[in-house]
């Protein structure tokens, strides 16, 4: 089937879900913690919900001020947007407002505006911070699941398999939209590695236990770092170069040298639990948490 036909289908597929998809995302919420250092170590406070819906609330990546973070949030049922949350304020206010499903924000290079995946066809798609719309970013011929940016000129994606086969983690040239695959089975967490211009990820071999992975996009190089926290596929990096995860209520740091991860925190009295996605804000001041809220009662 032609290329243009399958994404055609594809196409139609995700819009017809596309509501289905909403309702039935988890109703996870963004804790928001001060993350101080405590010796060579990190203690973070007490988390507060500060996204407070009873829907999907995702995805947190911090402004380059530290000021808030950008989310994506499903709060009518049907469509998901990117909203802000001002650190100080705690208040939460609606960024984009368009009638596609955007997910994964993430600041692009120069800090100015943001790129988010966009639509039933999942392009990378631009937007000022303000919210306005700065056009197409990038475009892929397979769906782009996640993100990050390399430089102005190199995105790496998690691009997802077809007709059985594996995601993959790509690196794309957005001048001439080229990519080239990297490595396969992939999880979803890419990030730049601080001070060093590499690209994070979490490696998941079938049939193996989940490694993380750092790729050198000059020579296309990729090293072990550690193993996953308990197969963990969320991480983060703190701005000094610690690797952070979370497991349940609890959350885990590895520094480069150690042979193993460490426990810094047990945040169930803040009533959270499954603890998925993490960002630490620029200043290293501020940890944002995706996690499902305790029940009460």
């Amino acid at each position: 089937m032609p290329i243009n036909r399958l994404r055609a289908c594809a196409a139609a597929i995700a819009l017809a879900t596309a509501g289905v998809a909403a309702a039935q995302a988890p109703a996870t919420e963004v804790f928001l913690a001060p993350l101080t250092a405590a010796g060579s170590g990190l203690a973070p406070g007490p988390a507060v919900n500060v996204t407070n819906n009873p829907g999907y609330d995702n995805q947190p990546f911090f402004l380059p001020d530290s000021s808030g973070f950008l989310f994506s949030s499903n709060r009518d049922g049907r469509q998901t947007d990117i909203y802000r949350v001002d650190v100080a304020t705690r208040q939460v206010s609606q960024v984009t407002r368009t009638p596609d499903n955007e997910y994964s924000p993430t600041i692009m290079p120069g800090g100015r505006a943001f790129s988010t995946v966009r639509g039933a066809e999942q392009q990378l798609w631009a937007f000022n911070l303000d919210g306005t719309d700065a056009g197409l970013a990038y475009a892929h011929d397979g769906l782009i699941g996640y993100h990050a940016w390399v430089s102005p000129t190199m995105l790496a994606l998690f691009i997802l398999g077809t007709d059985a086969q594996p995601v993959t983690l790509q690196l794309a040239d957005v001048p001439t939209r080229t990519a080239t695959v990297i490595e396969s089975r992939i999880g979803r967490s890419l990030h730049i590695r601080p001070g060093t211009g590499t690209v994070s990820f979490v490696h998941q071999p079938e049939g193996g236990p989940p490694t993380i992975k750092e790729l050198d996009p000059r020579t296309r190089d990729i090293t072990t770092l550690i193993a996953a926290d308990r197969g963990g596929q969320d991480v983060t990096w703190t701005p000094d170069g610690r690797l952070l995860s979370g497991q349940g209520s609890r959350l885990f740091a590895w520094r480069p040298g150690e042979t193993g991860w460490t426990e810094i925190a047990d945040l169930s009295a803040s009533g959270l639990t499954n603890i998925t996605r993490l960002a630490v804000s620029p200043d290293g001041r501020w940890i944002a948490i995706v996690a499902e809220p305790r029940p009460r009662g």
